[in-house]
């Protein structure tokens, strides 16, 4: 009988006994693997695919993973989990590209490169702390994805130093970013990050621009020395510039275009702003900009509209009866419960109901410990946690006895949270999400859980026309133009797999997407020359075919 070893531990070095090369290392290694790498220059890249994998500096050593010949990413990664901590990187394209991978780097520096130094894509979370970027084509580039990037400096960058879009609503705090090309900090297509404690400075245009839908909450940041002006919000945007300072900037220091939503607030109570009713109406209007979801839509403005009420009769001096803030969201996968409980979170926020809004998105692991007594103290602290916002529990049926092993443990879980938020039923919103017939099951694992929710709110499938719809988001917002020939052939593969058991909705959306821009990459390699932007920009029936066949 053969056992693995779990958390194994190899060493990369230039010595007898070691792996030479981290692909070497990486080829023979478990997942849950921790790659000690020696002192030294490896001249390699590294492409993962679903692989939990932690790639650390030996203590005291300078590492530095060489991949300034090639034009593709120094490390590439799909799925799956990385952790980085104390590696240098040189980039001859970007340096670090993951899509739905869970990221983690720590004190890493990234140099040189012909795309970003960092580009996460997805819905995995991320968190980039202590790292140091420098003569990148463009800084970080954020794209649908929650995280974290925190205390890291980017500098002397051709391009934009900070990207954040498609919908993406990571927390940015205390980071430097000077001497860029273009601006410092560009917020678009419906981005949300809260930025706390930043420094802007020495931007080729503006510090930190606002677009198509951006609604970036600016707390406590510094802007100077900018060519163009210091805050730029265009039309349709939103957000909020709470306690900013902006110095030595192109005029108005902050610009609102006729049409921007945004507050500006200064001075002490810079940031106690609930939002009032233009943060209200900017955030039922992104919600209306989903594609389909009618009866959810009703659902939470239904919500929202007794909330209001409920605070108008408060301040009238009438009564008002106890309300829960907890929800059940039922449905498949993909059918965009995620994003509707941050919304969800920021209505309760600019409504005064919460504090913070703030979204901690959790799964079993997460709460489930090894030993009895060890979950109820993890539950507990993330309960704490998430205090003032939004705790949503992904796949909460996995909690029940009947649903996992392990099971008591779950039923643990279930009871810690039953009795905190009851206790705690004013000062946070839990959210448990799952597929319909499961959730049913999971409110029958403790008698006191489903009173403890105020409402169920069901998310159906998406029609394969609306699945046609979110394809032309991704297309718009990655930059291309799809055959409309296309369509007929994409409603008809939507139609076909609607009914498999495994159907992901806006997931299978977003990898046929993901097939057909690799589809057209091979194409385009084959032509022989270097394409048109016309043919760059293109994808054709033909690559639409075959990604279905893959």
């Amino acid at each position: 009988m053969t056992l693995s070893t779990p958390g194994r531990t190899l060493l990369v070095a230039h010595q007898p006994g070691a792996y030479p090369t981290i692909g070497d290392a990486l080829a023979e290694a478990p997942d849950g693997a921790v790659i000690v790498i020696a002192d030294g220059t490896y001249p390699e890249t590294i492409d993962l695919t679903d692989r939990r994998v932690t790639l650390a500096a030996a203590d005291g050593a300078t590492v530095v993973v060489d991949g300034s010949g090639v034009d593709w990413p120094v490390l590439r990664a799909t799925g799956g989990s990385v952790v980085l901590q104390g590696i240098g990187l040189l980039a001859g394209g970007a340096a670090i590209a993951v899509d739905d991978t869970a990221l983690t780097a720590q004190r890493c520096t990234i140099a040189g490169g012909r795309g970003p130094a960092i580009s996460i894509r997805g819905a995995a979370a991320f968190a980039v702390t202590e790292c140091a970027i420098a003569g990148a084509e463009q800084g970080v580039v954020i794209e649908g994805t929650p995280g974290r990037l925190a205390d890291t400096t980017i500098q002397d960058v051709a391009g934009d130093g900070i990207v954040v879009s498609l919908g993406a609503d990571p927390v940015i705090r205390d980071c430097t970013v000077t001497g860029c090309g273009l601006r410092g900090m560009y917020v678009y297509q419906y981005g949300r990050p809260v930025v706390e404690g930043c420094v802007v400075s020495r931007t080729g245009d503006e510090g930190i621009s606002v677009a198509n839908h951006g609604a970036p909450v600016l707390r406590r940041c510094t802007v100077r020395d900018t060519r163009g002006v210091g805050i730029a919000f265009a039309p349709g945007c939103g957000g909020a510039v709470e306690g900013c300072r902006v110095e030595n900037t192109a005029a108005p220091g902050i610009s609102l275009a006729d049409g921007a939503t945004a507050t500006v607030t200064t001075g002490e109570d810079a940031g106690r702003s609930a939002g009032g009713d233009q943060a209200l109406d900017a955030l039922l209007a992104d919600l209306d900009t989903m594609i389909g979801l009618p009866g959810v839509k009703s659902e939470v403005r239904a919500l929202v509209d007794e909330l209001q009420v409920n605070d108008w009769r408060r301040r009238a001096g009438l009564s008002v009866g106890p309300a829960s803030h907890h929800l059940i969201f039922a449905g498949a996968p993909g059918t965009g419960k995620t994003t509707v409980a941050r919304i969800y979170g920021k209505l309760l926020k600019a409504l005064g109901v919460l504090p913070r809004g703030e979204f901690h998105e959790v799964a079993r692991r997460d709460l489930v410990g090894q030993y009895v007594g060890h979950t109820a103290e993890k539950t507990a602290s993330v309960f704490e946690e998430s205090i003032g916002g939004v705790l949503f529990i992904d796949e909460a049926y996995t909690l029940s006895r009947s649903a996992a092993s392990g099971g008591d443990f779950g039923q643990e879980a279930i009871d810690t949270l039953v009795k905190m938020m009851e206790d705690r039923r004013d000062e946070i919103a839990v959210i448990v999400a799952g597929y319909t017939g499961e959730m049913i099951e999971f409110l029958s694992a403790n008698p006191g859980l489903a009173s403890r929710f105020g409402k169920t709110v069901e998310f159906e499938n998406y029609t394969p026309n609306e699945l046609l719809g979110i394809i032309g988001r991704m297309v718009s917002a990655g930059d291309y133009e799809l055959d409309r020939a296309a369509d007929p052939v994409l409603v008809d593969y939507f139609a076909r797999i609607a009914d498999d058991p495994n159907f992901g909705n806006a997931r299978d959306a977003r990898r046929l997407f993901e097939g057909v821009r690799k589809a057209q990459s091979q194409r385009l390699r084959l032509l022989g020359r270097m394409p048109t932007v016309e043919e760059l920009r293109g994808l054709l029936v033909d690559d639409v075919l075959a990604a279905i066949a893959r």
